[in-house]
């Protein structure tokens, strides 16, 4: 799964630009202004950004004549864009460590676990422990993480590529708290991780114990 703006080519890099500065909207005319590119380019990748919902189609400006149709970025498209989510989120994380002390730092990552958890579905995994690895791996790689199914040690465990607080985790090795507690809730099992990245590992691998 390919995540941000530099997974899209140059011309559909600057039209999504052009779209977010955009506030009602661009006609195709508009855009080939603005990118200095032929009508059929601008049409061929506005159909590619929209089959990807990072681009849609909205109310037509009325111009006395024939309408003409309008794109848009959706929100799906915004979130390509860079957000600097891991500055606030350290500081904030040291912010609390400091005045409540690094236990509250802990509670606070799985109390934020546990309530991402009960804001989803109830899991409905296939019996036994392949069904449980291969529904918490889909959950993990919902929210980012390219998670899945592993045989480890004639066991079934869930194996994340991609920690989504990587960089928050090194300033704050207590973020994989949120990890644990999320996985516990959304399982009601009991979750060990017993590999992470942070110590060199090439994936984090949770094992999941029945209760």
């Amino acid at each position: 799964m390919a995540h941000g703006l530099l997974s899209l080519g140059g011309t559909q890099q600057r039209l999504l630009r052009q779209l977010l500065m955009s506030q009602p909207g661009c006609t195709v005319e508009d855009l080939c202004l603005r990118l200095k590119v032929t009508h059929n380019a601008v049409r061929q990748h506005l159909t590619a950004l929209t089959a990807q919902r990072y681009v849609e189609r909205v109310e037509s400006i009325a111009t006395g004549g024939r309408p003409q149709s309008r794109y848009a970025i959706t929100a799906i498209g915004r979130e390509l864009f860079p957000r600097n989510y891991d500055a606030i989120a350290g500081a904030l994380l040291s912010s609390v460590g400091a005045r409540l002390g690094e236990a509250a730092v802990g509670g606070m990552l799985e109390d934020l676990g546990r309530s991402v958890a009960a804001s989803q579905a109830p899991l409905a995994p296939a019996p036994g422990e392949e069904g449980m690895s291969r529904a918490l791996a889909e959950r993990l790689d919902a929210l980012g993480y390219e998670a899945v199914p592993a045989r480890n040690g004639g066991e079934w465990q869930v194996e994340a590529f991609n920690c989504v607080f990587h960089a928050l985790a090194r300033q704050n090795p207590q973020v994989c708290k949120f990890d644990l507690a999320f996985l516990e809730a959304v399982s009601g099992e009991n979750v060990q991780q017993v590999a992470c990245m942070l110590r060199g590992d090439h994936v984090c691998r949770f094992r999941v114990r029945k209760s």
